[in-house]
């Protein structure tokens, strides 16, 4: 997307809710030490099939600086991901990991009662892969989904960049099969990926479904491989839904800048990822990334991604799932998923400003605007200097990295309504939301 924060003003990279590598960027202060919030170190890889020990490092060992209050991420293969690697070297502690639960048939769906957690299991199980990586720096796994039965899955990016230019992916279906696989497509804005298999007959898609649908307090199931234990099905409920949260990547020397004004180029590993989340209390730990979070009918709403996790929990402080995981929303994820299918460079809505957190001594909410591109969605809409944006249509913004989340949360040249604040004054206006198709800066 185009909406970055603006390095010269208050930075929520200090106090993120949310993080690709790590999920989770949002206004929240940091979080107290003992539940700080960082990128989840990856799930290494089993030496084998029988159980086997996988060190665990400390988050003082991470390769990646740690943002106060950052998620974690919930996959394979990116600094802050849901995954493990064996570059993650330690010896504080040691986690077992097993095999396969065995294979699961569609068909044993048939005679199952609608709408429970055996009936989604039966029905999504066959169409979730354990995705493989391994690097120069490393291996790890992750989780995708099967989109179609060409081959294509569904991952995180963070998931799939270990192996970076030289390295390999393989996919393990639920029948124990596994194949090599390939990149197609990825994009670091959105922490999304698309892999594909060739030569895999009886491919089983899993049926997507819309997350615009989705109401608190609905219960999901989430399905992956969690410290590599694939074929793992968690329950719970939606927690919060347009969580705004935040991702930083594993070089984050420079400041994320989601509104236009930097020079971040979109698929450099310093690009942060900022989101709308659906918020979970289903279990999602290292190697989930890339699954599905499934509503009660068996249809993928979400791609788990990160988590919020307890800095002094177990796993030698690498943290676990405490019950607050995101999802990247299914509906946001389509139009970049098949931009990348059809062989097109994904694109992302910008509004080209930049924004920083209301001060503290104030009691307005919202992301005041620190300077306006000139031309950009955001001058033609009359926004200006000093305004301090509270709402985007009927989404209460209550800081820059919300005004991120949900400005990504929209397609370029869609109209959205913005309510915004200048000299104390409630005011509304119209902006067509631009592209960064065409720009050098996300």
């Amino acid at each position: 997307m185009t909406e970055q924060h603006d390095p010269s003003g208050t930075s929520n990279d200090e106090t993120p809710a949310g993080t690709p590598p790590g999920y989770g960027w949002s206004a929240e202060p940091p979080a107290p030490a003992a539940e700080e919030t960082r990128p989840l170190p990856p799930f290494q890889q089993p030496a084998s099939p029988a159980t086997t020990t996988a060190p665990v490092r400390r988050p003082g060992g991470l390769t990646a600086a740690v943002l106060a209050g950052a998620l974690l991420l919930g996959g394979a293969a990116g600094v802050g991901g849901a995954a493990w690697y064996d570059a993650w070297k330690g010896d504080d502690q040691t986690v077992s990991s097993t095999g396969s639960s065995g294979p699961i048939s569609a068909s044993n769906a048939a005679n199952l009662p609608s709408g429970t957690v055996e009936k989604v299991a039966a029905t999504v199980l066959p169409s979730v892969v354990k995705i493989n990586v391994r690097g120069n720096s490393g291996s790890g796994s992750g989780s995708g989904i099967v989109l179609d039965d060409q081959g294509h899955i569904l991952t995180n990016n963070h998931v799939v960049s270990l192996a970076g230019d030289g390295g390999s992916i393989t996919a393990s279906f639920n029948d124990g099969k596994t194949v090599r696989a390939q990149v197609v497509g990825t994009d670091s804005v959105t922490d999304l990926a698309v892999i594909k298999v060739d030569g895999v007959s009886g491919l089983k898609p899993a049926t997507l479904g819309k997350s615009s649908d989705l109401r608190v307090g609905q219960s999901v199931v989430a399905i992956g491989s969690p410290y590599g234990l694939n074929s793992t099905v968690t329950t719970g409920i939606v927690s919060a839904l347009n969580r705004p949260v935040s991702v930083q990547s594993e070089d984050d020397s420079q400041p994320s800048d989601p509104f236009g004004f930097g020079q971040q180029q979109q698929q450099q590993p310093s690009q942060s990822t900022t989101y709308p989340a659906i918020q979970t209390d289903a279990a999602i730990n290292p190697g989930n990334s890339g699954g599905p979070l499934v509503d009660m009918s068996g249809r993928v709403v979400g791609i788990n991604s990160s988590i919020r996790t307890s800095d002094s929990g177990g796993l030698g402080g690498s943290g676990g799932s405490i019950g607050l995981g995101f999802a990247i929303p299914i509906d946001e994820a389509l139009p970049i998923v098949n931009q990348i299918i059809d062989g097109d460079s994904p694109t992302h809505a910008r509004l080209a400003i930049s924004v920083s957190d209301v001060g503290s001594d104030t009691l307005a909410q919202g992301a005041q605007v620190e300077s306006v591109e000139s031309g950009g969605p955001a001058d033609k809409a009359g926004l200006r200097k000093g305004d301090v944006i509270t709402k985007v249509d009927d989404e209460v913004i209550d800081s820059s990295e919300s005004l991120v989340a949900t400005v990504r949360g929209h397609r370029p040249d869609e109209k959205v309504t913005i309510t915004y604040l200048r000299d104390g004054k409630t005011q509304t206006t119209t902006a067509t939301l631009g592209s960064d198709a065409k720009t050098t800066n996300s």
